[in-house]
């Protein structure tokens, strides 16, 4: 006797061996001895061979029309043998009742399952919407395989075309789009993002790193709503300091100036000045709420999307001719030893009498000139050498703590593009790159008086009992990175007791909220922290880290990315081939004139510091790579000064475009 059951949804047979109350032994074709619950068995037959009737049975279901069974069946429970006998005819043998039991378990929309070998005929209506929806997943399947088939033949669809961020970077794994790519890069034997540029899907390497962006972190659009900048009602006292900005010339978020007061005195007062936005946009108001969800300017060769709409700017930025609403801080020192006697913060107007341009004056404000050693033909000279002056000594201080001294041992690189313009690049436009040393006399100026007066707000809010947002770093031990908190902790890396941004309100939003907090301790002193608007532990400023510190990454990323690409299309526009490298690691090497590091084949078993030649063989827009070979080595032996290196931007210049695309991933499940 042979025995039909049910092996967890599906159906096996075999020759019964022994048969209690509860359960059977059966052995199947291939030998395998099975235990089976009674509750378990369908069917008991003689013959065919168990082999046998599974075949069958399968090719007579096949054959069942559905329509006519669900017609056939009765309106209560029934067993398969009854449907069996009513489709075929009273005297259906084994084969047709197996037949009724595959085809009734296979078409759950038309019966539903009611125990043993028990079935029940779905509502007319559940019947006619299970077909609607068989019938739209089927034309579904049928515009994935036209889709697929037209990339394949290098043409892209218009939907894929819509969708085409969205299915590399954020897809929808159950749309058709992205199972119509996923399927034509199987068939093509291509990767996804080379069978869309085959299928012109992107046309513009430029366009596509630009869009991409756009997509994952401006996918409402980079404009503003239209928005008013609120007004300083605050009667601000016009402090009787002419303060100067130094600036690029490009820079139109003026946040900061400075102010020297009392040269030739003996005592001397050094003010850091910052735009006053605070002053005027409040928590949770419009223009503050554009600000939040942006947090930071994001920067770009040719171009950038400002946190803040430009009239908004405008009105608080520190032009020069304007007596411009400030937050600032006042440090009396010796001007002898420059040793700082007392600090003082005041909320008021100051009149920037000049805003001074990088770009114009690196060439002409030097050490020399700022030493004496040279005529100092410009304006602000005598400030100027003050707070150079100061800086140096700063930053000496700085090192003490640090326990060695900073290195600027890598140059700054500008980046323009050809032509003014009224929106974002395309891509096509020439390229210049301009190298910049890093730590110029005006570099150290602006970034000593900025640590300086951030070192100082940060502690002075701690003082207070003061919330902030907060930088710090617990050594300079490998791996140990910057942090953000709401702690003033020291920061190793900067050599100073606590560090908080607060000198960007106009790009940063930290920045301004931690300008809200020192607004609120400029009026109300000790009792700051009653009023404040932040206070101790607030879940806000957690939230406001987290959310900073993503975007804060994607917009370097990006801004690393696009510099990429330019320096890429400088070498094509400049025709070079060659370039002199140093070797970092695994093969890696840093170019000497250009912001590009790549890897370099040949290179890989040259110690780190090593000085080479390298041949650029390939460059490809769309991924960034630069392919390159050795042409020799240009020293003997590896220079000690490259011993330390920058892990993050090694893991950055070798980590590829991340896709969200998998054509080796198994099918989603079906919804």
């Amino acid at each position: 006797m042979f025995a039909l059951f049910d092996d967890a949804g599906k159906f096996l047979a075999g020759r019964v061996m022994s048969e209690a109350d509860a359960s059977m032994q059966v052995e199947l074709d291939s030998g395998k001895r099975v235990k089976v619950k009674a509750a378990n068995v369908l069917l008991k037959f003689e013959q065919p061979a168990p082999a046998v009737l599974l075949a069958e049975a399968r090719k007579l279901a096949d054959d069942i029309d559905l329509d006519l069974a669900w017609e056939f069946a009765p309106e209560g429970e029934f067993g398969f043998v009854d449907l069996a006998k009513d489709y075929f005819d009273a005297k259906a043998g084994v084969v047709q009742q197996a037949a009724a039991l595959m085809r009734l378990f296979d078409a759950p929309h038309y019966f539903r399952r009611a125990g043993k070998g028990q079935f029940k005929k779905a509502p007319e209506e559940t019947v006619k919407a299970a077909l609607l929806g068989i019938e739209r997943k089927r034309q579904q399947a049928l515009q994935i395989e036209a889709w697929a088939q037209e990339l394949v033949a290098g043409t892209c669809p218009q939907p894929i075309q819509d969708q085409i961020y969205k299915i590399l970077f954020k897809p929808d794994k159950n749309g058709p789009e992205y199972k119509a790519v996923v399927e034509a890069s199987k068939l093509a034997h291509k990767a996804p993002l080379d069978l869309l540029q085959g299928a012109g899907a992107i046309t513009s390497p430029y366009q596509f790193h630009w869009k991409r962006f756009l997509f994952e972190n401006f996918a409402k659009g980079v404009g503003f709503p239209a928005l008013t900048a609120p007004e300083i009602k605050d009667e601000l006292a016009l402090s009787p300091v002419q303060a100067f900005s130094i600036d690029d010339s490009q820079t139109t978020e003026i946040d900061d100036a400075l102010s020297v007061q009392g040269l030739g005195t003996g005592t001397v007062t050094f003010g850091v000045h910052i735009a006053a936005p605070g002053l005027a946009i409040t928590p949770d108001s419009a223009v503050d709420k554009v600000a939040r969800e942006r947090l930071s300017t994001v920067y770009m060769p040719g171009w950038k999307i400002t946190m803040l709409p430009d009239e908004v700017v405008q009105t608080y930025t520190l032009i020069e001719g304007r007596d411009c609403p400030a937050v600032s801080i006042y440090f009396t020192m010796d001007e002898s030893t420059l040793a700082i006697t007392a600090k003082e913060t005041k909320l008021e107007r100051v009149h920037i009498a000049a805003n001074l341009r990088h770009d114009k004056l690196d060439g002409i404000v030097t050490d020399a000139t700022l030493s004496g050693e040279a005529p100092a033909d410009y304006a602000f000279a005598p400030e100027l050498a003050f707070c150079w002056r100061l800086a140096k000594v700063l930053k000496a201080q700085r090192e003490v703590v640090r326990g060695k001294p900073e290195n600027f041992n890598r140059p700054d690189y500008n980046f323009r593009l050809a032509g003014e313009r009224m929106e974002p690049p395309n891509g096509s436009e020439s390229v210049e790159i301009s190298v910049r040393a890093r730590g110029s006399s005006l570099d150290l100026i602006v970034a000593e008086a900025m640590i300086l007066a951030n070192s100082a707000w940060g502690g002075w809010l701690a003082e207070l009992g003061l919330p902030g947002i907060y930088r710090s770093q617990a050594s300079l031990a490998p791996g140990i990175k910057v942090r953000m908190g709401v702690k003033a902790l020291p920061h190793a890396g900067m050599g100073v007791a606590s560090y908080t941004w607060a000198s960007s309100p106009l790009r940063r939003y930290v920045d301004l909220v931690n300008q809200w907090q020192i607004i609120a301790a400029a009026r109300h002193g000790k009792t700051a922290a009653l009023v404040a608007p932040f206070k101790p532990k607030d879940a806000a400023l957690f939230s406001i880290i987290s959310g900073f510190e993503a975007a804060y990454a994607a917009y370097n990323g990006f801004q690393n990315g696009i510099e990429r690409f330019w320096t890429l299309r400088w070498l094509q526009q400049n025709g070079t081939t060659e370039l002199t490298a140093t070797v970092m690691k695994e093969g890696l090497v840093r170019a000497d004139d250009l912001p590009l590091v790549f890897k370099a084949l040949g290179c890989e078993p040259l110690p780190r510091g090593s000085h080479v030649k390298v041949r650029i063989t390939g460059l490809d827009e769309m991924t960034l790579d630069v392919h390159a070979t050795l042409i020799e080595r240009l020293d003997e032996q590896a220079a000690a000064d490259e011993a330390e290196g920058d892990d993050e931007e090694l893991e950055a210049a070798a980590a590829p475009i991340a896709l969200a695309i998998d054509i080796n991933e198994p099918e989603p499940a079906q919804s």
